[in-house]
């Protein structure tokens, strides 16, 4: 009789002599890498990147694509009776989750070309630029990452939780019993995918409902610079009800701090403050909007956000000071017999892996030569240096977040990348406009880097717990990430023509990280007075937060992401709760709370999918919205009509009891 379940020791430490036996069993063979496995993990790669791309621009939030995966490929399989196909989703999970980790590292920094291409008319950027750096940066996460596989998924069993690997696994699990998980996944993403549609491409109701939409909300903003903004997609309801309850609270926090305390008080008491960004016109605090005084005051944000990144290295520095040792170790042992392995810990040859990471490393030289340090060697060689020691040496923090806590820093490091880049770059001579470009490009491929590392180690867990091949795994996993890479450059550059990234449409794409990039980056470059003091009152904040036990870096997110975008996350976050404390009985409870979050996916694939065709058809030319009702404040009253309807969807499906 087939096995359907885990081991019972799956998620515990092994005694002394104890091994570990996976579903699919070392020495039989499997169907793993087929045409169809391939053929669907390319599919939800490109489905995915574009989904995650555009909501990642919309909110700053990249949703984790993973587990939405693996329940429609185990759904997939299952409506076509396909036999045995446990080993076939592992593989196609595994080159569909490239969307994510892809994702997170091209849009993070990326975008912020664009951003200073406003500022700066002579910046020059093409889709090639992106795809590069997107997809060398992915390729050189993984070359470095693999040599450690054995050390984080076999070596440490059952001493690293694995949060989204094990939801992951138990997906997969069940579709060795059942499929039927598709259905509400499916359901919802309909739902939210017409809803986001409505509003994107007929207008049918504003996307924000603001105090503005009446007289006396009008008055307090203009005179208290005190205002209310919520974004009412399906998209971001589904976020906050992924994020939860807890994490959700701790964003609103820096929001309102900002927005309903700096803000006003820096009106109050700095009244004639200048408050407009560089090289444009004066705008006294007193005079000014609460939306142009927070374009002042988000930069304590970008302190919180830098000094976030710091405190998660100096708690990884034991893990960052092994990674030297561990990878002496592994090169070490590669003179063993690798055909002695069994087929579950069989991994590329390191001498693929070594020749892979080399090429990996000149193809970026020559990037960097030709198409963005101006042709110069010094620069050249300084960047390359940059790149390769601190990928290298953040490999294992991405790795090390993942499995403990399934979120990885990789903005904060980021941040931390580009400020040492554009110093050292301004140090060898490098300034002004060819200084961003290189700082930029730079911290993209590092953060690929990071971002592919750390997702992919998630990947390789489940393939040891369920008994995949991860020679496997890894070969088809650069597949994921060139597609994942070519659909992100794609989306990146509709979503510039069609909205923008400049300051006019900041409500639209907002790219809060990238923007944090590009404002960190100008001033380094351009000679000009960065707002230090404002930094360092961010770095303050979150150094204390992290001594109350508090994340520094959810709270400084908070406070640089527009105010809009943040309160949905806690609307969505107190859903996610109610559902999940109706009942007595713990175990509804635990059905329901899993219900749900199959519902607010299939929230967040629908809307961020149906946001990407709204911009693709606008791209084209083709718009129904009413410009004068979307201006009509009633709009606004629809709009929070319709977002009451949608929640109590979310409520009322959530803890149908036939469910």
């Amino acid at each position: 009789m087939k096995e359907t379940s885990l081991p019972e020791n799956a998620f515990r430490e092994l005694k002394e002599g104890e091994e570990y036996d996976p579903l699919m069993k070392p020495g039989q063979s499997y169907r793993e890498v087929t045409p169809w496995s391939v053929t669907w993990g390319i599919v939800m790669a490109i489905i995915f990147s574009a989904a995650t791309a555009y909501l990642g621009l919309k909110v700053g939030q990249v949703f984790e694509a993973a587990i939405p995966i693996t329940i429609i490929s185990v759904g997939v399989s299952g409506a076509m009776k396909r036999k045995n196909p446990l080993g076939e989703n592992v593989i196609i999970q595994s080159i569909g989750a490239c969307s994510g980790m892809i994702v997170a590292g091209a849009i993070f920094t990326l975008p912020a070309l664009y951003i200073l291409q406003h500022s700066y008319p002579d910046i020059a950027i093409n889709i090639l630029q992106v795809f590069l750096a997107s997809s060398l940066g992915g390729i050189l996460g993984i070359l470095f990452l693999i040599p450690f596989r054995k050390y984080f998924v076999k070596d440490m069993h059952g001493k690293y939780p694995f949060p989204e690997a094990t939801a992951s696994t138990q997906v997969l699990i069940s579709g060795e019993k059942s499929g039927s998980q598709t259905r509400p996944l499916l359901i919802a993403g309909l739902i939210g995918g017409l809803y986001d549609f409505a509003v994107a491409t007929f207008g049918a109701w504003s996307e924000n409902f603001t105090s503005r939409a009446v007289d006396l909300g009008n008055t307090i903003a203009d005179k208290a610079k005190l205002m209310f903004s919520i974004n009412t997609s399906a998209a971001l309801l589904g976020m906050g009800y992924i994020v939860g309850l807890k994490y959700a609270a701790i964003i609103c926090a820096g929001s309102v701090t900002i927005w309903w305390i700096i803000i006003p008080a820096i009106a109050l008491i700095f009244p004639d403050l200048n408050v407009a960004a560089v090289r444009q016109p004066e705008i006294l605090a007193a005079a000014a909007t609460p939306e142009q005084i927070f374009g002042y005051a988000k930069s304590i944000g970008i302190g919180g956000i830098a000094m976030a990144g710091i405190i998660g290295v100096i708690k990884s520095w034991g893990v960052i000071r092994s990674a030297f040792g561990l990878m002496g170790k592994v090169f070490k042992g590669n003179k063993e017999a690798v055909e002695e392995e069994p087929r579950t810990q069989r991994d590329l040859p390191m001498k693929i892996i070594a020749i892979g990471a080399t090429v990996t490393i000149l193809l970026t030289t020559l990037f960097f030569f030709f198409d963005v340090m101006e042709g110069n060697l010094l620069f050249t060689i300084v960047g390359i240096i940059i790149v390769a020691l601190i990928a290298f040496l953040f490999t294992t923090v991405a790795a090390n977040a993942i499995a403990i806590v399934g979120s990885n820093p990789v903005s904060g490091m980021t941040l931390m990348t580009l400020i040492l880049s554009s110093i050292v770059m301004v140090l060898v001579g490098l300034k002004g406009t060819g200084g961003m470009v290189a700082a930029l490009i730079m911290g993209g491929v590092v953060c690929t880097a990071l971002s592919s590392a750390g997702a992919f180690i998630t990947d390789l867990k489940i393939g040891y717990w369920l008994g995949s091949t991860p020679r496997k795994q890894e070969t088809f996993k650069f597949v994921g990430i060139l597609v994942s890479a070519a659909t992100v450059a794609g989306v990146i550059m509709i979503l510039n023509k069609t909205y923008g990234f400049t300051p006019d449409n900041s409500d639209v794409m907002a790219a809060p990280q990238a923007r944090a990039m590009a404002a960190v980056i100008e001033p380094l470059m351009s000679g000009e007075g960065a707002p230090w003091l404002l930094y360092i009152i961010g770095a303050v904040i979150a150094i204390t937060l992290n001594f109350c036990g508090v994340s520094p870096l959810a709270f400084a997110l908070g406070m640089f992401i527009p105010l809009q975008l943040n309160l949905p996350l806690i609307v969505g976050g107190f859903v996610s709760w109610y559902v999940s404390s109706r009942s007595k009985d713990a175990s509804v409870n635990t059905v329901r709370q899993e219900r749900g979050t199959l519902l607010a996916s299939g929230f967040i694939a629908g809307g961020a999918l149906m946001g990407v065709v709204s911009a693709g058809l606008q791209f084209g030319g083709i718009n129904f919205a009413n410009e004068a009702w979307l201006q009509n404040n009633l709009s606004q009253v629809a709009s929070l009509v319709a977002y009451s309807l949608l929640i109590l969807f979310l409520i009322k499906a959530t803890i149908d009891k036939k469910s």
